[in-house]
């Protein structure tokens, strides 16, 4: 990277972490190897997700105070509501307005295996709303989008109208789902703009370590792996190191362009590992300790 883009990118990355909880007392040593080395680049804040309705609630809660409690790094649970009742959702916003937690990823969520009930409240836009009418501005709500189209959007028009409501609902920010493809992005925000969308779009980044994991959840999710990426992937077979190095390079190379472009940060979809992560942010000069 050039010495302009290294500049670029030390002034302008907001830089954030995802973990999932620790469900095991090895997983829970692992994430605390991972959440050191992380917090040593001073990101903004981590996130930590939130299982299928409501599944990990409390195991994200207390994720969330250990994180904060360890590092001193600002930690947000994700809260989605399906399945929830709007009662219950309040008491989760009371018991993390005790806990002094000021931010929020909000997210519709995913229907439990074996469920057949929304919820009161169905889509993202409304569990937005439905936080600023409880906790009023306590909160910094981040929200998700999807420059590839989310699966189950009929259409990116229909896609662009369900995010211009959740920030019309009152959303500070959102974090996109990772994509490999910086074009995306950019005509994603660029549409954006148009509807007259202003906050922060953080492009969401997903570091490749495993092949199969990685094409597990990019089926899952709708994201592409462009064809060229998906070639290469499949010849190094079972070569973990190899497809890490490969990883690195290509998202190391996204994410110079998504910062010399004018994005306003990273979120690194992080798996509770570090290296790849760190080795990226090492590549774009963002581990000096200072984030801007």
């Amino acid at each position: 990277m050039t010495t302009s883009a290294r500049g670029r990118a030390d002034a302008r990355a907001h830089l954030s972490f995802e973990f999932f909880p620790p469900r095991t007392a090895e997983a829970q040593a692992r994430l605390a190897v991972t959440r050191d080395r992380l917090a040593a680049l001073a990101p903004e804040f981590f996130s930590v997700t939130f299982g299928a309705g409501g599944s990990t609630r409390e195991l994200t809660f207390e994720t969330v105070l250990e994180l904060r409690a360890a590092t001193g790094v600002d930690s947000a649970p994700h809260v989605s509501c399906i399945g929830f009742a709007a009662r219950a959702i309040a008491e989760i916003l009371e018991q993390f307005r005790a806990a002094g937690i000021r931010r929020l990823v909000t997210l519709r969520g995913d229907m439990p295996s074996g469920s057949t009930g929304f919820g009161e409240l169905r889509y993202a836009n409304e569990l937005v709303e439905f936080i600023r009418r409880e906790s009023g501005d306590h909160f910094h709500i981040s929200v998700a989008a999807y420059p590839e189209v989310h699966p189950q959007a009929p259409g990116a028009a229909a896609d662009l109208a369900n995010f211009k409501r959740k920030v019309d609902a009152g959303a500070n920010d959102a974090i996109t789902q990772y994509f490999y493809n910086a074009d995306a992005y950019f005509r994603f925000v660029e549409a954006a703009r148009a509807a007259g969308i202003g906050i922060d779009i953080i492009p969401g980044i997903m570091p490749i370590t495993s092949f199969s994991g990685l094409k597990r959840f990019s089926d899952m999710c709708g994201a592409e792996i462009p064809r060229w990426m998906l070639k290469r992937l499949q010849d190094y077979g079972d070569d973990r190191s190899a497809i890490q190095a490969f990883g690195v390079e290509v998202t190391t190379r996204l994410c110079e362009q998504l910062l010399a472009g004018g994005a306003p940060g990273l979120h690194f979809y992080t798996m509770n590992q570090h290296d790849a992560p760190r080795a990226i942010c090492a590549n774009l000069g963002l581990d000096s300790g200072s984030t801007g």
